[in-house]
């Protein structure tokens, strides 16, 4: 595994600390997650795939979107992480949402699928790992919406801040690979993905269509 790779035994070793606290630590994003799921353009009846879906936060926005006729999966590498997500589709009667417990390289989303829309919430770890964003679109159905919220290095011209947006961000990702354009991997597949930038400069959010490579 090269040096700057994402390391999946780490990540579940550090959610394992984070879960019980993670929901609380996440309010700070929350309107950026909500931004995201806006920017997929959720329609009743569509499938999404909510990637490193994490304690599920995304999914009661979601599943107003979608409504019974929908579907919702999530992908969760922590078990830790994915055992609250399922918590809240038990709490909440969804019947038609499901959470995988796995690597997103390994998940068995192509059965799944077609999705319609892909959502990517803070989920650096994915976006840096090309095995990940190859299982995720051979799952996507030809057009789907894809949209991105997450951290990122400031500017140049802030370029001392950026010590407290690494060590800041340092808890949530195992590389910080690309952490200038983490996004530059998802290009491959979305070439059109528009990106603003948010949290002043430190973070972003990103939209577009899935078009399969050539």
């Amino acid at each position: 595994m090269r040096n700057d790779a994402p390391d999946p035994r780490l990540a579940v070793s550090r959610y394992r600390a984070h879960a019980a606290g993670y929901d609380a630590s996440a309010l700070r994003t929350l309107p950026l997650r909500y931004r995201t799921i806006w920017n997929l353009e959720l329609r009743a009846g569509d499938a999404v795939l909510d990637v490193a879906c994490g304690t599920g936060m995304s999914f009661a926005p979601i599943e107003e979107s979608i409504g019974p006729a929908g579907r919702l999966v999530g992908v969760e590498l922590s078990p830790d992480m994915a055992a609250r997500a399922q918590a809240r589709i038990e709490s909440a009667g969804w019947r038609n949402a499901q959470v995988v417990v796995a690597p997103m390289e390994e998940a068995a989303v192509a059965s799944l699928g077609p999705f319609d829309a892909v959502a990517f919430n803070f989920t650096h770890d994915v976006l840096q790992s090309d095995a990940a964003l190859a299982n995720i679109f051979a799952a996507c159905a030809p057009g789907a919406r894809v949209a991105v919220a997450g951290s990122k290095l400031l500017p140049w011209y802030l370029a001392p801040l950026n010590l407290y947006v690494r060590w800041n961000n340092a808890p949530y990702m195992t590389t910080q690979r690309d952490l200038a354009k983490p996004w530059r991997r998802l290009l491959r597949y979305v070439p059109d993905l528009a990106i603003v930038p948010a949290l002043w400069g430190a973070g972003y959010l990103a939209r577009g269509r899935f078009v399969p490579p050539r």
